[in-house]
Order: C-alpha cells, then structure tokens, then sequence
C-alpha cells in the first residue's frame, strides 16, 4: 500500500497550487513514488480522527504503515531521507540542503504568510494601510537577501534539492503581491521549479481536486 496524505477537500486557494500538500506532492512525483490522498473538508480536519493525526488539525498528514507525520517540511525530509532525488549523496551537501529546507520553513516563509494573510483578511481594518508598507518592507528584506545569494545560479546549492522544493513553494504564496517581480532573480528561480515535470504533476494533481469539487 503507497502512503496516504490528507488535502483540502475544497483548497481554500481555488487551485492555485499554494496548499501545503502541493509540497509533499510535489516531493512525491520528484522521487517517482505513488501515494494516495484522502481528502477532508473544514470540519473533519477539526475531527477526533483527523487530530489523531495532526493535534492541530491541518493539512497535510501522512500516514505509511504504523507511521504517522503531520507539518509539510517533515514529511517531504522523510520522503527526501527515504528516496534517492531531493538530497545530495555527499554529506555536507547534504545537510546543506537540510537546512534550507528550514530556512524556507523558519526565515522566509514567516514574513510571507503574515503578509499575504494581511492582504486577504485584513483589507477592511482602517490601519491596513499603514501596516501594509511594513509588512511588505519585511518580505523585500529577505527577498533581497536571497536574491544576493542565489545569484545567477539556478538552485540554492548546487543541484535541485528538497531545499529548493519548499523554497519554491513558500515563494509562490508571493504571486499575487508582485513583490516576486521586483527581483528577476528570484522571478525566475520559482520559474524553473514551476517548470519541471513532478510539479507540473503535482500542481495538476491538485487542481483537478479543486475543479471536481467547483463542479459538484
């Protein structure tokens, strides 16, 4: 039996690749490994059964035999640990890439989320247009940062790694801010992840949830 990972039943995202399952799709379909998905609307996440797997009732889990995981970062090292494709074989290459998985998870995405969250829920609040130039400035402080490092290289250490994957993905929560745009760089690293094939897999994976769930 392939493992089995929990998604949005209906993505709050409308399909634009940015729920967090698209990470471990996405590490799935770069190692050549099949999975299931078992899908969960708003309330079930909330469910006894489902914060048996994740106490805080989110998504994605994964489940594999007597293994249970929940946060996308630790499922997509597991799968990267267990499959040869999203980490380097030299050790230091190796953890070098461990940690920007982490990087991605800790320093980048943090300022992303507080502003894209900003944008969405917080437009009608009458200090939102104070604030926004804040936020912004934030995310423009580790968009430089990692625009100096990556250069006019095409990944973050070498080769495509798992630190690329959720780098990638964090980066993508920019697209509609156009802050991305700002720096070519960066506009055309999370290109090239956009371009492979396992993505292009995994985006169309689920968006085809979102229009089967639009269609019902």
């Amino acid at each position: 039996m392939p493992p089995t990972i929990t998604a949005f039943e209906n993505s709050p995202d409308r399909g634009r690749g940015q729920a967090r399952d698209m990470r471990v799709r996405w590490a799935f379909e770069e190692v050549g490994q099949p999975y299931d998905v078992h899908l969960v609307s708003f309330a079930e996440m909330k469910a006894p059964a489902h914060r048996a797997r994740h106490p805080f009732g989110q998504i994605p889990t994964y489940e594999d035999g007597d293994l249970t995981l929940f946060e996308s970062g630790a499922i997509v090292l597991h799968i990267a640990e267990r499959h040869d494709g999203l980490l380097p074989k030299d050790a230091n290459a190796r953890a070098r890439a461990i940690a920007w998985m982490f990087a991605a998870l800790s320093t980048a995405e943090p300022p992303i989320v507080e502003l894209t969250m900003a944008m969405l829920f917080e437009r009608d609040r009458n200090w939102y247009a104070e604030r926004l130039p804040m936020l912004q400035e934030r995310v423009r402080v580790r968009l430089g940062e990692l625009s100096r490092h990556i250069g006019g290289a095409d990944w973050l250490d070498g080769a495509f790694s798992a630190g690329d994957l959720m780098m990638v993905t964090v980066l993508r929560r920019l697209n509609t801010s156009g802050l991305v745009d700002e720096y070519p760089e960066i506009a055309a690293y999370v290109a090239r992840g956009e371009a492979r094939p396992a993505f292009k897999r995994a985006f169309d994976a689920q968006l085809a949830v979102f229009r089967a769930a639009s269609q019902s």
